[in-house]
């Protein structure tokens, strides 16, 4: 009986969920972006996918084409032919358009992944408040920038939220739904539902620098790279004494080149910008120099180590 009623109520919100957002546009195709759409996609949504040029909204969707077969050999081992079906609904789901405007006609939700500039932001979701249906959710996946300050040129901020994805998007698990005080609870209801629909582990936040997740790493690895910068352990003894006495998968220079030395230095310059009285938003020296010789960590092959392109 209890079975019976766990599977019933999931299958509730589910439906309720794509009751609620079935048409959902995605505002940049680059890895964050092409990773929402293909999630998105892939478990019943038809999604819209925005993008400034024609080259670049081809290059998002044969990511994603490459991706979704790689999900769909993992799925149907066995089954070549639902593997192909997978990849071939899942695409016909999508669409692209480079036209702001029409991508939100008829969208249910709309989430932001383009670059993390407030401006440039804020100057997109004017646009789209006033073509958007009044129905249409607005959210953004920016992952340093305040929630609210974005929302602050729309007039629909009770249907406003961040829902911040984890890189690579169709792996990660993990969705930080993040609240901002005017956002009614009908969308906070929404924005869960909906991240449970597309097979993700939900948490709440309120609208904190960095949310949950980064809020703890980025100083976590700005404090690991002092320690570097002072003298006090080499780079492959802070991230063996991390990953061995700490049980983490990764040490924190390790991690820093992975994420990238730009993204981090860029978030703890706002981050010491807007709170310049809190010494773990200080900007690492080393970090900041790898930064103007382009050394950004895996991405260009060096950062505190050097790899193999």
């Amino acid at each position: 009986m209890n079975s019976l009623k766990l599977i019933s109520t999931r299958a509730f919100a589910t439906s309720s969920a794509r009751a609620v957002i079935n048409n959902v546009t995605v505002i940049g195709g680059g890895l964050m972006g092409s990773g929402i759409a293909q999630v998105a996609a892939q478990n019943g949504n038809h999604v819209t996918l925005l993008e400034v040029n024609p080259e670049l909204l081809q290059k998002a969707q044969t990511n994603i084409a490459t991706n979704l077969t790689r999900v769909a050999k993992k799925l149907y081992k066995d089954d070549p032919n639902a593997a192909q079906q997978f990849v071939e609904d899942a695409k016909k789901r999508i669409q692209g358009t480079t036209k702001a405007e029409e991508s939100v006609g008829d969208a249910d939700l709309v989430v932001e992944a383009i670059v993390e500039n407030m401006e440039i932001k804020h100057k997109l979701f004017k646009t789209l408040d006033e073509a958007a249906p009044q129905k249409t959710l607005f959210a953004s996946n920016t992952s340093s920038l305040s929630i609210g300050e974005i929302a602050s040129v729309v007039k629909r901020k009770d249907k406003f939220g961040g829902l911040h994805f984890f890189n690579p998007v169709p792996v990660m698990k993990l969705l930080e739904v993040v609240r901002i005080p005017e956002q009614s609870e009908e969308t906070y209801q929404a924005f869960m539902a909906w991240g449970k629909s597309i097979g993700k582990s939900c948490v709440t936040c309120k609208d904190t620098p960095g949310f949950i997740v980064n809020r703890l790493l980025v100083p976590y690895i700005a404090e690991a790279i002092r320690m570097l910068e002072r003298g006090d352990a080499s780079a492959k003894d802070i991230d063996t004494a991390m990953k061995l006495g700490a049980g983490y998968p990764m040490g924190p220079i390790e991690l820093a080149d992975y994420v990238g030395h730009d993204t981090t230095n860029s978030i703890l310059q706002g981050w010491q910008k807007k709170f310049p009285g809190n010494p773990l938003f200080v900007p690492c020296e080393s970090t900041k120099k790898l930064v103007q010789e382009k050394k950004l960590g895996v991405k260009s092959g060096e950062g505190y180590y050097k790899y193999n392109k």
